[in-house]
């Protein structure tokens, strides 16, 4: 208990100089309070008013800017339409009963020569005066009275008006055109289409190189050097029908080119039988290595070939064989 009570005092009890700290420090944070709560309540605080009227200038100058740039916008939206409807609005009378007469005097003329004074005398605007006057300088010419349909700028109601008055030079249609504009309108005949003659070039399949062959319909580059290829393994294509068997031609392809493969006066090489040993005759396409082994077995036990039928007598080549082959043998 004794141990206690020393443990307590200990931590409640301050040395003189402990207790003189404690004192000027309460003493500094009471002049702090005086001095921030005093200073407000002896000295008067004035409230310096803001002038608003350059803020209110500013903000008029932006409403009317911004009107300012939603009327030219719908003007530029639509210049055609506005300008349109003023000039309609100008030239109707106010009284239902009368007639709308619009702008310009009517007289017979040629959209061809007819000056700038012409086209203003007849009540067009300047601008679509200078387009007409554009095409005609860019070597346009109006061939027909209705070809000022395409004319921009050209109101409807006044293509109507000057149509009846269109002169031609050497144009029949439009000298009737003024008589005729209430029962029917003008009729122009079309040219007739003639096609030209498609003029088919032929291609020497033995002499074409790969060029040639990629310059038809459904052959690439490497459809095209499988055929040179397959050429020169054969010696010479023999029949136009060989290039069938080329590896990747489809026969729809074949079949829409063949028309333009011939074959020229060029031989093909042939090996002579009599003499070739097996490793010659196996490089030729239509001899592989077990007919090139049989006609050299053959030749060493019945002598030289007589003839070219005589490889008939050899089982394994049949007539299918033996006439893909025979152009290019020789005793």
């Amino acid at each position: 208990m004794k141990i206690r009570q020393n443990i307590i005092s200990d931590y409640f009890t301050f040395s003189k100089r402990q207790r003189n700290g404690i004192l000027i420090a309460i003493g500094l944070m009471a002049i702090c309070l005086c001095t921030r709560f005093g200073y407000s309540f002896f000295v008067e605080t004035k409230t310096v008013p803001v002038d608003t009227s350059f803020f209110n200038k500013v903000t008029k100058i932006k409403l009317a800017d911004s009107a300012n740039d939603a009327a030219n916008y719908d003007n530029k939206k639509h210049p055609y339409t506005s300008n349109y409807n003023n000039n309609r609005n100008e030239n109707k009378p106010t009284d239902r009963n009368s007639t709308y007469t619009p702008k310009g005097d009517l007289f017979d003329f040629d959209p061809n020569t007819l000056s700038a004074d012409g086209w203003k005398k007849l009540g067009l605007r300047d601008k679509t005066i200078q387009t007409i006057q554009n095409y005609l300088s860019k070597g346009g010419k109006f061939k027909h009275p209705d070809d000022i349909r395409k004319v921009y700028g050209l109101f409807p109601d006044q293509i109507e008006r000057l149509l009846p008055y269109i002169k031609i030079a050497n144009e029949q249609s439009s000298t009737n055109y003024k008589d005729n504009r209430a029962t029917s309108a003008p009729t122009y005949s079309k040219p007739v289409y003639t096609p030209r003659p498609v003029i088919v070039k032929t291609i020497d399949i033995n002499n074409a190189d790969t060029s040639a062959f990629i310059a038809l319909p459904g052959i690439g580059s490497k459809l095209a050097m499988r055929i040179v290829v397959f050429r020169e393994k054969l010696g010479g294509f023999a029949s136009v029908n060989q290039i069938k068997e080329v590896y990747g031609l489809q026969d729809s392809v074949f079949q829409q080119i063949k028309s333009r493969f011939v074959i020229g006066n060029a031989s093909v090489k042939q090996l002579n039988i009599n003499t070739a040993d097996a490793n010659t005759l196996k490089l030729h396409p239509y001899l592989k290595w077990n007919i090139a082994n049989a006609i050299v077995q053959y030749r060493t036990q019945h002598g030289n070939f007589t003839s070219l039928t005589d490889l008939k007598k050899i089982a394994i080549i049949d007539d299918e064989t033996f006439g893909k082959m025979q152009p290019y043998l020789t005793l």
